[in-house]
C-alpha cells in the first residue's frame, strides 16, 4: 500500500488514528504491530509471511548472540549469510540466472521470484541490529512486539527510513518521554505528511508521465533536446517521489509519537559526488558506511586501498537499488567519481570557482540518473549517445510533440524548489522543517495542496491535471 492511494489516506490512516488514541498509552504498541500486520497484508500474504519470519530469526538471532557471546562470531556470520541469502533469492535470483542462461543457453532454468514489499530495507536493518549486538553496541531487544516494529512499522516498511535499533530504541518504549504525542507534534506530522505528499502528486508523478512518454520511444528516434529534458525531468522525478516519500513517513511517524532520522538534505544543491552522498538517501550511505566500508578498512588504510573501498561500496550501492546491469553500472559510475575526488579532484575543484564544481556535479550526476532510470542498460547507453551526439531524431519527432509549456512550467518548478529557494530564502526553509504550529497563512497553503494531491489521488489523472489550464 502506498501513502498516496484512496486506501492509505481514506481508510488506513484514519483507522489507525482511531484505533492508537482510543486505547491506552500501553496498548499502543501492540496496536501498531497489528496495523503494520495489515499494512503488509495489503501487499500479500506471502509477503507478510516473509516479514513476520524474518522479523522472528533476527529477533532469536539477537537473543543467541548475547547468550552465547564466546560464539558469536560463527553466529553473526550465520545471521548475516542467512538475511542475505533471502535478500539474493527474492531480488536477485532471477538476474543471476538470466545471464547464466544467456551463456549456456538451457543449462538451467531462469528462476524469478516476486520481490516482496520492504525487503531491500528491513533485510538491512535485521543485518544491522544483530551487528549492533554481536559488537555489544546494543543490547538485545527481548520484547517481540518492540522489535517488530523496529522492522516493520508501516510508516518506514516500505522504502525506509533504514533505522538502527541503537538510536530508535528510545522510540520503541510505549511509556517513554519520546512516545508522548502534543497537539503540536501530530501538527507537525500532518505538515510533514502533506509537503511529501504534494511532492509526490503534484510534482514526481507528473513528471513522471512526461518521462515515460519520452522513454516510450527509441532512443535512436528522439531529438536530442527531449532525450535531455526527459533524463532531467527523470533526475527530479526520483527526488521528489523518494524525498516525498521520506517527509510522508516522518510525518506518519510523528502522529504516532515514532521520530524517523531525516533522509534527504537537498542533495542537488551540492558540488561534489561525495557531498551528494552525504545528502541523498542518507540513511543507506550512513549504513553502507558502519557495515561495509569501516569493516573493509575505511580510510585508515593505504591511497590504493582506501579507494578500493570506496568502489566496492558504491559497487554494493548500485546493486542494491535493483538487480540490473543498468544498477551495476550506476554504481561503478560514481565509484570512479568517488575515487577521483579521493585522489585529488575534490582539491582541484577547490581552487576552481563554485560554479566549476556545480556544472561539474550537475554533468556527472545527470549522467548517473541516466543510468538509473532507463528501462535498460543498453537504452541508457542510446539515450546518452542521442544527447551528447546532438541527434536530430526521426521524421516528425519533433521537440514542440513532447514538450510544451506545461512540461516547462514542471521543469522549472521541481527545479527552483530542490533546493534554490530554499537557500535564498531561509525563513521558507526553516518553516518547511519547523515544528510549530503553522500560522493561518501556512495552513491555507497546507489545505490547498492536500486539496490538490487529493483530487490528483483519487482522480488517478497523472497526466499533467494542475496545469492542464495552459
Amino acid at each position: 500500500m502506498n501513502f498516496s492511494t484512496v486506501q492509505f489516506l481514506f481508510f488506513f490512516l484514519p483507522l489507525a488514528w482511531v484505533v492508537f488514541f482510543v486505547l491506552p498509552r500501553r496498548a499502543r504498541n501492540a496496536a501498531l504491530a497489528l496495523l503494520s500486520l495489515l499494512f503488509c497484508l495489503w501487499g500479500g500474504y506471502r509477503a507478510t509471511a516473509l516479514a513476520v519470519g524474518f522479523a522472528a530469526f533476527n529477533w532469536l538471532a539477537g537473543l543467541a548472540l548475547a547468550k552465547f557471546p564466546r560464539a558469536r562470531r560463527p553466529l553473526l556470520a550465520a545471521a548475516v549469510a542467512a538475511d542475505l541469502a533471502v535478500l539474493g533469492v527474492f531480488k536477485y535470483a532471477g538476474f543471476v540466472t538470466e545471464n547464466l542462461a544467456a551463456l549456456w543457453p538451457g543449462a538451467l532454468p531462469v528462476i524469478r521470484f516476486a520481490l516482496p514489499l520492504g525487503l531491500s530495507f528491513y533485510t538491512f536493518q535485521g543485518i544491522s541490529y544483530c551487528v549492533d549486538v554481536a559488537r555489544g553496541d546494543t543490547r538485545p531487544e527481548r520484547n517481540p512486539v518492540r522489535f517488530f516494529l523496529y522492522m516493520a512499522f508501516f510508516a518506514h516498511f516500505v522504502s525506509g527510513p533504514i533505522l538502527r535499533y541503537g538510536d530508535h530504541a528510545p522510540a520503541l518504549d510505549p511509556m517513554g518521554p519520546a512516545r508522548r504525542v502534543t497537539l503540536d507534534r501530530f501538527c507537525y506530522g500532518i505538515k510533514r505528511f502533506v509537503l511529501g505528499l504534494a511532492k509526490k502528486a503534484m510534482l514526481a508523478d507528473q513528471l513522471g508521465a512526461f518521462h515515460d512518454r519520452v522513454v516510450s520511444v527509441p532512443a535512436g528516434q528522439m531529438p536530442a533536446p527531449v532525450l535531455l529534458l526527459g533524463c532531467t525531468a527523470y533526475a527530479f522525478q526520483l527526488y521528489y517521489d523518494f524525498s516525498g516519500y521520506s517527509d510522508m513517513a516522518v510525518g506518519v511517524g510523528e502522529m504516532f509519537g515514532i521520530s524517523l532520522p531525516e533522509n534527504f538534505d537537498y542533495p542537488f544543491l551540492s558540488c561534489s559526488i561525495g557531498e551528494f552522498w552525504r545528502r541523498w538517501h542518507i540513511t543507506l550511505g550512513a549504513w553502507f558506511k558502519r557495515y561495509l566500508y569501516f569493516p573493509l578498512g575505511g580510510s585508515r588504510c593505504s591511497t590504493a586501498r582506501t579507494c578500493l573501498n570506496l568502489f566496492v561500496v558504491f559497487l554494493c550501492t548500485g546493486i542494491w537499488h535493483g538487480a540490473a546491469w543498468q544498477f551495476v553500472a550506476f554504481g561503478v559510475w560514481h565509484g570512479v567519481w568517488i575515487c577521483a575526488e579521493r585522489l585529488g579532484l575534490s582539491r582541484l575543484l577547490d581552487t576552481l570557482p563554485r560554479w566549476v564544481s556545480r556544472v561539474y556535479f550537475v554533468l556527472v550526476s545527470w549522467v548517473g540518473f541516466v543510468l538509473f532510470g532507463a528501462p535498460g542498460l543498453s537504452q541508457a547507453l542510446a539515450e546518452l549517445a542521442g544527447v551528447f551526439a546532438w541527434q536530430t531524431g526521426a521524421a516528425g519527432m519533433t521537440v514542440t510533440a513532447f514538450f510544451g509549456l506545461r512540461e516547462a512550467l514542471l521543469l522549472l518548478t521541481a527545479a527552483a524548489l530542490c533546493g534554490p529557494v530554499q537557500a535564498a530564502l531561509p525563513r521558507f526553509k526553516a518553516w518547511l522543517r519547523g515544528r510549530e504550529v503553522p500560522r493561518p497563512f501556512g495552513t491555507v497553503v497546507l489545505l490547498a495542496l492536500l486539496f490538490c494531491s487529493i483530487v490528483l489521488v483519487t482522480a488517478g489523472n497523472y497526466q499533467g491535471f494542475i496545469y492542464a489550464q495552459f
